[in-house]
């Protein structure tokens, strides 16, 4: 473990009289992939729009990277932390390349002039992702799963060390969640980005992440290795659902299933 991505002290959020996160505390470490579980309405975007500061805290104090997360200016901090919402950003007929081009602007500012270190940054996000053949493509023209690795692809050209992913395979078959879910292991393990990621599949968290935070109700029901979490005893708690769990026979990850 390499040290703490985020820290969070007692962070909370209210809204209306009505309490959609509870205080929780929590350190999220560099270089891994952290996933966050939980049932609809259990708190995990909100707890990914604070720490991408779309939304603000209304309890406790939170740190990216040792620094408080308001002392960060907008750009410097989005040189730092890179999000993808659930809804995908509309490319309007715009080119892959284009489009992860788009991840530079922190770097240079709306009026800034391309450099050729942008340049660069934008190659080796295309190549990292492998869109680098896809690159004069339309995004809206690509697959899913394409769709997806080119806005993977911004996020990386962003370089940034945190990346922060909404839901990013709910709507994709099987084999293009796969894809995406071992690029993002590969840019935690090989290149150590530190990624949070918000996950419905348990066995694909069970997979391919490192940590897990399981919430329910806005309140933290866990934080813990995946191998540990990952037991009949601890989903009961997080989904009220009973399960079983055997192994993979190859890599022997943990696999549920409702019973």
């Amino acid at each position: 473990m390499n040290g703490t991505a985020f820290s969070l002290n007692g962070i909370g959020y209210d809204v209306d009289g009505r309490t959609l996160l509870h205080p929780l505390t929590l350190d999220v470490p560099r270089g891994e992939v952290v996933g966050i579980l939980g049932h609809n309405g259990s708190g995990k975007s909100t707890l990914l729009k604070i720490l991408a500061r779309f939304q603000t805290p209304t309890r406790g104090r939170a740190e990216c990277l040792g620094q408080a997360l308001g002392s960060f200016r907008a750009k410097e901090y989005a040189r730092k932390v890179a999000y993808l919402p659930q809804q995908a950003p509309d490319t309007d007929g715009m080119t892959v390349k284009e489009v992860v081009a788009l991840g530079r602007y922190p770097w240079h500012g709306a009026l800034g002039r391309f450099s050729g270190n942008d340049r660069a940054k934008v190659e080796e996000a295309l190549e990292l992702t492998s869109m680098t053949a896809m690159a004069d493509r339309i995004v809206d023209t690509l697959s899913g799963g394409e769709r997806q690795r080119a806005f993977l692809a911004m996020l990386v050209a962003q370089d940034t060390e945190c990346l922060l992913l909404d839901e990013p395979i709910s709507a994709l078959d099987i084999n293009h969640q796969i894809e995406v879910m071992r690029l993002i292991q590969s840019l935690a393990h090989d290149h150590n980005r530190s990624v949070l990621i918000v996950l419905h599949d348990i066995n694909m968290a069970a997979r391919y992440c490192d940590q897990v935070i399981a919430l329910s109700g806005g309140r933290l029901v866990a934080h813990d290795e995946t191998e540990a979490l990952i037991t009949t005893d601890r989903l009961d708690a997080i989904y009220g659902v009973r399960m079983g769990i055997f192994r993979h026979p190859e890599t022997q990850t943990p696999i549920s299933y409702v019973l």
